[in-house]
């Protein structure tokens, strides 16, 4: 199979990377909106706008699947994105409801819902797990993490005060959703900072997931073809990917 992957930047690179990790794709076709990140802080009709803009990029490509890796575009566009483009389309968000909802059997789970301004007022996660049953739901805008992460801040003082700042006064959770794709690369900080029993929900692992409940997978690609576009400064995106990637990558 051949796919394309979308996101406002760069932090659909972590979904890639569980992909690849997975063996599912032969191919991988990564556009991240360089130019116009972050989408988090702009209003729905942008957004919308912005995303079947990708859909119309993708129709360069004869895919067999497009992964919204955006939970901010997930959240807001994904309906409109399926009707103009001519194969599936997956969201996150959608993926993340449902790899919390296996994760936890008890309806009682205090969950940690974490994203992007726009995300979290799209209500998208709070809205799936209620009509779900779960009911001990916290959601925190957490925007900060995104500029901390793109300078490569993983752990620290600077992020230990960023946690402290945000959830000083948070219930302990039983589960984290990281509803920004930028949020699993701080998952060991987060983990170490809230309670090592406490449940990550990662979009990446959520995507593999969702598509390996619903498609059948019989070959496994051990060496997937990677081509990565960007609508401002390509190489900054492949330099990137090569460290996240923790590869070599010749596109």
């Amino acid at each position: 199979m051949k796919i394309g992957v979308f996101d406002s930047g760069i932090g659909g690179l972590t979904v890639v990377k569980s992909l690849l990790e997975h063996q599912l794709f032969e191919e991988i076709v990564y556009f991240g909106d360089t130019a116009r990140v972050p989408y988090g802080i702009k209003d729905k009709n942008t957004i919308v706008r912005y995303a079947i803009e990708a859909v119309g990029f993708f129709k360069n490509f004869e895919l067999d699947l497009i992964i919204v890796a955006c939970n901010t575009v997930s959240a807001y566009a994904l309906n409109e994105m399926k009707e103009t483009s001519s194969c599936p389309i997956i969201g996150v968000v959608e993926a993340g409801v449902l790899a919390t909802n296996n994760a936890l059997k008890d309806k009682d789970s205090n969950i940690l819902i974490l994203g992007t301004k726009a995300t979290i007022n799209s209500k998208a996660y709070e809205n799936a797990l209620g009509s779900l049953g779960f009911k001990n739901l916290q959601a925190k805008a957490t925007g900060l993490f995104v500029p901390l992460v793109e300078e490569e801040i993983y752990s620290g003082e600077i992020l230990e005060a960023t946690f402290k700042y945000y959830f000083n006064q948070t219930t302990k959770p039983d589960a984290i959703i990281l509803g920004c794709t930028h949020f699993p690369l701080i998952s060991n900080s987060l983990k170490k900072y809230f309670h090592k029993n406490t449940i990550l929900i990662h979009s990446g692992d959520a995507i593999v997931e969702y598509l390996e409940n619903n498609f059948d997978f019989d070959t496994k690609y051990q060496q997937a073809k990677l081509k990565f576009f960007a609508s401002e400064n390509p190489d900054a995106l492949k330099n990137i990917a090569s460290k996240w990637l923790n590869k070599s990558l010749y596109v």
